[in-house]
């Protein structure tokens, strides 16, 4: 029997997730595994998250409020926008997906850049358009190469910033002049997961930037610097006009109860967020400095991870400190992408990489 799969899914490879603590705990008969590869958030989440969701297991026989409505309106206030600016995921990839279906008709071209979030490849793929990958340049984003690849064909620009997976930026400036050159009727995705841990210094402010460039949609999530991963509830922030289209193809209920609930509490909590973001860049400042005693090359981050050069394989070392209960994320070549943890799972990888290399 042959099923008629479109010939798209050909192309497609599955998303591989970073591996689970579990998998490794029972396949390498480990007890103690230190997770560092899904930039996850390893100070949890906060404790008002904890005592709301609690409070509301009672619902779990409901249908989830699917406007998220609380929770826009909580958004609206924090940002000072209209609360039909805001649409919601099952995680922000849910929403990168929606955006590619409403733009792209087949044929229609999508830059991004590379190494970057591998899933803008996959969603402009399976919505019938064609991948223009740009190359990174330094470790970010060639913003002039990816101005010079518009076409009359184009209909979407991604920017992942901080980039995942070499935790570089786009600067304020640097990102004014290309928004200034990129054509109106092209829409520009500003993907700001990690948002909470760059901003500052030259990291753009972009929801003020919503007012000058309707064309433009800024994403944010919960899954990481609020800690709830596995909830998996992200958010676009854009125009009434594109945020009514996005509905119109969204799921319904694809954000449930529990993830909704969660993530207002996360919102009253700044203390938490501030204090992980404080705590990750002392992990990156302790992991720098093993890195220049290891006689590795690395990145600077803005992000909660690190991108860095070893002299093995990046497959072959992961293995290895697999073995030692150590799991990271290995890439191309000889680059892996390794998560900040806290000071102990730090100490315990630069241990296990010390021991390896």
């Amino acid at each position: 029997m042959s099923l008629p799969f479109r010939d798209v899914l050909k192309d497609i490879a599955p998303y591989v997730p970073g591996k689970p603590i579990s998998d490794v705990q029972r396949e390498l008969g480990l007890t103690e595994v230190v997770k560092l590869a899904s930039n996850e958030n390893p100070y949890g989440f906060s404790p008002k998250v904890d005592k709301a969701l609690k409070e509301a297991f009672s619902d779990i026989p409901l249908y989830p409020d699917g406007n998220a409505t609380v929770l826009r309106e909580k958004l609206a206030e924090k940002y000072g926008l209209k609360p039909e600016q805001f649409v919601f995921g099952a995680g922000s990839n849910e929403i990168i997906t929606l955006i590619a279906q409403i733009f792209l008709n087949p044929g229609d071209e999508s830059i991004f850049a590379s190494p970057s979030f591998v899933w803008y490849d996959t969603a402009v793929k399976v919505s019938g358009g064609k991948s223009v990958i740009i190359p990174l340049k330094d470790y970010t984003h060639d913003l002039e190469a990816m101005k010079n690849a518009i076409t009359d064909k184009t209909r979407i620009i991604w920017i992942c910033n901080p980039n995942n997976p070499t935790g570089t930026i786009v600067t304020a400036q640097q990102l004014n002049d290309f928004l200034e050159a990129v054509p109106e009727n092209v829409v520009v995705v500003l993907d700001e997961a990690y948002y909470e841990y760059a901003r500052g210094e030259d990291y753009p402010e972009t929801v003020p930037l919503l007012e000058k460039y309707p064309n433009l949609i800024i994403l944010r999530t919960f899954s990481k610097a609020y800690g709830l991963a596995s909830l998996r509830v992200g958010y676009g922030i854009a125009s009434a006009e594109i945020v009514s289209f996005l509905n119109r193809i969204r799921p319904p209920f694809n954000v449930n109860t529990l993830a909704q609930v969660a993530a207002v509490a996360a919102l009253d909590d700044e203390d938490f967020v501030r204090n992980t973001v404080n705590e990750t860049k002392k992990g990156l400042e302790f992991l720098y400095n093993a890195f220049d005693r290891l006689n590795l090359r690395y990145v600077k981050s803005r992000a909660n991870f690190v991108w860095v050069e070893t002299k093995l394989p990046s497959q072959e070392l992961f293995k290895k400190l697999l073995n030692k209960g150590v799991i990271i994320r290995p890439f191309m070549d000889n680059w892996v992408r390794i998560t900040v943890g806290t000071h102990e799972q730090n100490r315990k990888l630069i241990s296990a990489m010390e021991e390896v290399l």
